[in-house]
């Protein structure tokens, strides 16, 4: 014996049609006249576009639609489409009631009599903001990781390049191409301890002294407020930085035991826009003489903080002086250039 879900009146079947459509809550479900005006919305039309019932029906469907879409001719269009060829798809933009935009996916499908006459056209919706915003969120991150894989391999290749060509000896090479890589890293680990928001002046002048056994050495001095940097100057800095500390503690002022390294920042406001002061100073040193040739640390200066501001290097007998000017802006938001040969 088949059971039969409703009784075989007319009305036992528009109830059962009518919960059906009440509580198909994932989806807008809209039904309009061949004028394009609301005859029928259901709950889940309610709880999508933000309109109750009772101030929808009788009004025109074309408000869920966007200005642009109106004037493009979009609901006609899904219309002559669900006229010829039984649906209209539907992938875009539309309004809630507040005025905000979803994207939604759905059909238009043309609503006949039982006689084959068209009465009018049903429209089903469903949101799927979310599912587009994960989707673009996706899209973005992967450029981004290509964009950083580019810039990680030329600032690797620059690094190896120039290690090579100012190395007197492969095991010079190697140990400066490590010793550069490494730093390179540490400053990509905190970076993602960050979410890859940024770093501050601070952390990145701390990581530094650790990785190179500073930490505790009254001899590398650091002091500044708090600055944010963006990842990209937070990397170009790193690397400056591991540079500075290594050729001081080869040629510089980290060189002999009365030597000292001090580093000071601070912001303070330029042709009415915040501007960082960036001071690298050695003292107590060896004397220092101009170099008579670029090595692979003073092109990464030129290279790379040069991308930002006003840098100066000043080769005092006393000991080295690297100074920066560079509005802070520039600092938080402006891509730095990669390491160059």
């Amino acid at each position: 014996m088949i059971m039969k879900p409703f009784s075989s009146s007319s009305r036992s079947r528009e109830r059962f049609l009518e919960a059906i459509l009440q509580s198909a809550i994932e989806y807008a479900i809209i039904s309009m006249d061949l004028d394009g005006l609301v005859t029928t919305w259901n709950e889940g039309a309610r709880r999508i576009l933000g309109w109750d019932e009772a101030e929808i029906i009788g009004k025109p469907a074309a408000v869920i639609f966007t200005q642009e879409d109106l004037q493009a001719g979009i609901l006609q269009r899904e219309m002559t489409a669900a006229l010829a060829e039984g649906h209209g798809n539907d992938e875009r933009w539309h309004v809630r009631k507040d005025g905000s935009l979803f994207w939604a996916s759905g059909q238009m499908m043309a609503l006949t009599s039982d006689d084959g006459e068209v009465e009018g056209f049903v429209k089903i919706l469903r949101d799927r903001t979310e599912q587009r915003e994960n989707e673009e969120r996706q899209r973005v991150l992967m450029h981004e990781l290509s964009h950083r894989m580019k810039n990680t391999l030329a600032v690797v290749q620059a690094i190896t390049s120039q290690s090579f060509r100012n190395a007197s000896s492969l095991e010079e090479a190697e140990q400066s191409i490590s010793a550069r890589i490494n730093a390179y890293s540490k400053a990509h680990d905190i970076l993602l301890q960050q979410n890859w928001l940024g770093a501050t002046m601070g952390t990145i002048v701390e990581a530094t002294a650790i990785n190179l056994g500073l930490e505790t050495s009254g001899r590398f001095k650091a002091s500044g407020p708090d600055v944010e940097l963006s990842p990209q100057a937070a990397l170009c800095f790193s690397l400056v930085l591991h540079e500075l500390v290594t050729n001081a503690n080869k040629y510089g002022a980290l060189s002999e035991d009365t030597g000292t390294v001090e580093i000071e920042w601070s912001v303070r406001d330029k042709a009415g826009a915040p501007s960082l002061n960036f001071t690298w100073q050695e003292v107590g040193g060896p004397a220092v003489e101009t170099p008579t040739k670029k090595g692979f640390g003073t092109r990464l200066v030129s290279s790379s903080l040069s991308a930002f501001g006003e840098v100066s290097l000043d080769y005092a007998p006393t000991g080295l002086i690297l100074r920066l000017d560079a509005p802070l802006q520039k600092l938080q938001y402006k891509n730095c250039s990669d390491a160059e040969e």
